[in-house]
């Protein structure tokens, strides 16, 4: 490394950077590269959500990596499980001594007339700010802000005399055993806290607005752990990873397909579960299956704690917080002693990075999103961003096999930019984004622009994606090279 210059800087060290960090070691050996990560430790998601029974929701045989095999018998697990695997993949492969913990970066200004990024970054701990510059900016930071989540304003909420937590902030040391606890929110985030919760609490309520599409299905993969005893680990996760991935894109298109049928076999599995419980009114969404996420709960342990009745279902509307709990517009006031705002993220584009080409601040609403990872107007920046509907780092992971046979094309060619430039406008309609969920649906007006025709939409479909990125031509019609 140069003084402060690299050549390609990766912005984030939890899944996405250090799955970026691992591909450009393998594919561009030549390059220098540096992570900067805001926090102390690398993970990311898994570094900064405490809250109890934290887990995956996909399972880890398409979130984790391409490169290193999951061997843990679940396959739907654990929040520290899940970080050990991320800092082993880190340390096996000489990544953290990459890393620069506790550097948050701010801004990053392209100047055509070297071809570089000059990035800044405040220290967190002495609050000094530093500049680096680079080749290629490739942001891996997220999509949510890991500083506060989402929380709505609760009339009444100063006057409740518990303690009021949201998951994403969740203190160290709070003791809910024998208490009784109301979670607003039904998720991802309420349906994996709550059944651990229900373990001590006195009762705990799950208060939603509307209900959610909950599915119930085994933590562990047979076929995978019977795999492992009779081939080697990385075959065996290959085989699984395949074969999950092939199950997961068949199942997407028949609920696309099939809206309606699927949602009547969603809804009975509910009803199996729970025979004597109104699932009409508490489990059946207004809305299609996979215009939101489907909520999996691991060994139907949600239904287990409602089945026990040590938790339960209230669908309703919140009128206000009062002294003892919340009072809902129906008039029956919930008791409480804690409440849980399980009410979502503040998503962000690039970390609200302050962006600049040239001195003009580019606002992300006037860009173009160019095969999910890059966009108009920006040159020498990707992201490494996921799928809705599958695992994170399945897309994540053709992000960096992309991006790296673009340095290399560049580097073949004698090129020093790149960037997509939309030629025909009537490729880009402004789709609007089909996922429901509250908080896309919250802050997609913030977000680039997307098209209705490839390469300028976002594609769902692992095949079709690493068909395209991974073997695709990399000099196209709207990629641009100087």
């Amino acid at each position: 490394m140069n003084g402060n210059h690299i050549d390609v800087l990766i912005v984030g060290a939890g899944i996405s950077g250090i799955g970026a960090a691992y591909h450009l070691q393998k594919n561009c050996p030549s390059k220098e590269y540096l992570v900067l990560e805001g926090r102390d430790d690398l993970g990311g998601t898994w570094d900064l959500f405490k809250y109890p029974g934290i887990r995956s929701d996909s399972d880890m045989h398409t979130l984790g990596y391409s490169f290193k095999p999951w061997t843990h018998p679940q396959a739907i697990a654990e929040g520290p499980a899940i970080l050990d695997y991320l800092r082993e993949a880190a340390e096996e492969n000489g990544i953290v001594k990459n890393i620069r913990f506790g550097h948050q970066v701010d801004a990053a200004s392209w100047c055509s007339e070297s071809s570089r990024w000059t990035v800044t970054a405040q220290m967190q701990k002495t609050g000094q700010v530093v500049g680096f510059t680079c080749n290629f900016l490739f942001m891996c930071s997220g999509y949510y802000d890991y500083a506060q989540g989402y929380s709505p304003e609760f009339a009444g909420s100063s006057d409740f005399r518990g303690q009021i937590v949201h998951p994403q902030n969740w203190p160290e040391n709070l003791d809910y055993s024998g208490k009784q606890v109301v979670v607003i929110g039904s998720g991802a985030t309420a349906v994996t806290l709550i059944p651990e919760m229900a373990k001590t609490t006195e009762h705990i309520t799950m208060l939603q607005r509307s209900p959610t599409y909950v599915v119930a299905q085994p933590d562990e993969d047979k076929f995978a752990n019977l795999l492992r005893r009779y081939l080697p680990n990385k075959w065996a996760y290959s085989v699984t990873r395949w074969k999950n991935i092939l199950w997961g894109l068949v199942i997407f298109q028949l609920v696309k397909l099939y809206p309606e049928k699927t949602k009547i076999s969603l809804i009975d599995m509910v009803r199996k579960e729970l025979p004597d419980f109104d699932v009409d009114k508490h489990f059946t969404p207004s809305y299609m299956p996979w215009d939101q996420r489907v909520c999996v709960v691991p060994n139907s342990d949600l239904f287990a704690a409602i089945r026990n009745k040590r938790a339960s279902v209230v669908t309703d509307q919140i009128d206000r917080f009062v002294t003892n709990g919340i009072k809902l517009k129906s008039g029956e006031t919930l008791s409480a002693e804690i409440i849980i705002t399980a009410t979502g993220l503040n998503l962000q584009f690039l970390s609200d990075v302050a962006i600049r080409v040239d001195g003009k601040l580019m606002e992300p609403t006037e860009t173009v999103t160019y095969k999910g990872m890059m966009y108009t107007g920006i040159p020498n920046m990707a992201l490494s961003s996921g799928y809705f509907s599958a695992s994170w780092t399945l897309k994540c992971d053709l992000t960096c096999e992309y991006v790296c046979r673009l340095l290399n094309f560049m580097d073949e060619n004698g090129y020093r930019e790149c960037q997509p430039q939309l030629n025909d406008p009537a490729f880009c309609e402004n789709e609007a984004m089909s996922f429901t969920s509250s908080y896309v649906q919250r802050s997609i007006h913030k977000f680039p622009k997307q098209g209705v025709k490839p390469p300028w939409c976002l594609s769902e479909n692992y095949v079709k994606d690493r068909l395209a990125l991974k073997y695709g031509a990399i000099a196209d019609d709207v990629m641009l090279f100087r």
